[in-house]
């Protein structure tokens, strides 16, 4: 498979999920002054095998040279390329409440190439008002400013019984890709790029284990 075909489909999700670690660690690296960086130094300190690291980095178009390793300003710059990092996409958030909020305000999307630019809400006191500068809308709006702004990504951020119907609205209305942060399981066409991120089902394992532990040492 080609490179170009990797980056656009054929990439594996792992590897994927493992991007931001390498290019937090790499970027660390760089403002620390290191020049080059070695595939068994990477892995240690990611606990990752270096030959699943290679692997990983591979992807990126980079290669390290031999006992030298790879040269960390091209290596950063190659992860940044190769996820979009150094791309600003345009967003809309709907759900203005505590949460979304919180996501509005959150400084490090630009690192990552996200930028909230508008969030919507069906509630008259917010409607109007500003996050951090980011404009409320009410949802009817969504329609029209995406097209004007072409925007094609969208975050959820509602109550679970709205999830479903703005998501199928999203799609309506031209957005792509889809990261929901309720605990409803959006169901979308194959065509839209969909991520479900519950914090709840995170905090349940986290919650599992941590009482399974004490109940342990309370033997």
């Amino acid at each position: 498979m080609e490179a170009n075909e990797n980056k656009i489909k054929g990439i594996p999700e792992p590897t994927v999920r493992r991007m931001p670690q390498y290019h937090n660690y790499v970027k660390n690296k760089k403002i620390q002054g290191e020049i080059y960086l070695s595939a068994p130094a990477i892995g240690r300190s990611l606990r990752l095998d270096s030959t699943q690291v290679t692997k990983d980095l591979a992807y990126t178009g980079v290669a390290g040279k031999p006992r030298i390793g790879y040269h960390v300003e091209t290596l950063l710059a190659a992860i940044e390329t190769f996820m979009g990092f150094n791309q600003i996409d345009h967003v809309f958030l709907v759900g203005a409440g505590n949460f979304g909020t919180a996501l509005v305000g959150y400084p490090g999307f630009d690192e990552y190439g996200v930028k909230i630019v508008a969030a919507f809400d069906n509630d008259p006191k917010k409607i109007g008002s500003k996050i951090r500068g980011v404009p409320v809308f009410h949802i009817d709006k969504f329609r029209d400013l995406a097209q004007e702004m072409n925007v094609k990504f969208g975050i959820i951020t509602t109550p679970p019984q709205n999830a479903q119907q703005v998501a199928d609205l999203m799609i309506s209305w031209g957005i792509l890709a889809i990261w929901n942060f309720t605990p409803v399981n959006i169901q979308v066409p194959k065509h839209i790029i969909i991520q479900n991120t519950s914090i709840y089902a995170n905090l349940a394992v986290i919650m599992n284990k941590l009482h399974h532990k004490l109940s342990i040492e309370n033997l």
